[in-house]
């Protein structure tokens, strides 16, 4: 499966203040990795960012072009996308958007179903693959052998019984 180039990242879930500035819920494990962006996609409108800094679990943003309340709050509960390039990733870890749809196998060859949600909760990530029946498998505690998309698939070892 070839990678997207462009990668959900977050929300605008409000304005902030009057000068134009958004507050996006981040989609990413520190709302710190999203800062050094220049440039979001609103579906193929690039918006090219001004400043951004993080306040609190949120990042605010000032977009060029949106400098009244009114022009910000055109942008409320819209989804924004970043390009893959300007998202590097540390060894060893992934993008959730390449995981989701790849095929879930056991040890064995067996296909488990396909990985079609990722919960996240305090206790840790839920992964949701539906098969011939819908399994929930905790991404900690051993049970992936592999969350690397690169082979084209997902490798469990799911307890007796499940």
């Amino acid at each position: 499966m070839e990678p997207v180039p462009y990668l959900e990242i977050g929300r605008i879930i409000n304005t902030h203040g009057v000068r134009g500035e958004v507050k996006l819920e981040p989609w990413a494990d520190s709302p710190e990795a999203l800062l050094p962006l220049k440039q979001l996609w609103l579906e193929d409108k690039a918006l090219p960012v001004e400043r951004s800094r993080v306040h609190g679990k949120f990042v605010i943003l000032k977009l060029q072009g949106t400098d009244t309340v009114e022009a910000a709050m055109a942008l409320k509960g819209r989804v924004v996308k970043a390009s893959r390039t300007e998202l590097p990733l540390p060894e060893g870890r992934y993008f959730l958007q390449d995981l989701l749809g790849l095929p879930v196998l056991e040890e064995d060859g067996s296909v488990v179903g396909t990985l079609t949600d990722a919960l996240d909760y305090p206790a840790g990530r839920i992964f949701v693959v539906s098969g011939k029946t819908e399994h929930l498998i905790p991404e900690k505690g051993g049970f992936f052998l592999s969350l690397d998309p690169a082979p084209g698939h997902l490798t469990v070892k799911l307890p007796e019984g499940m």
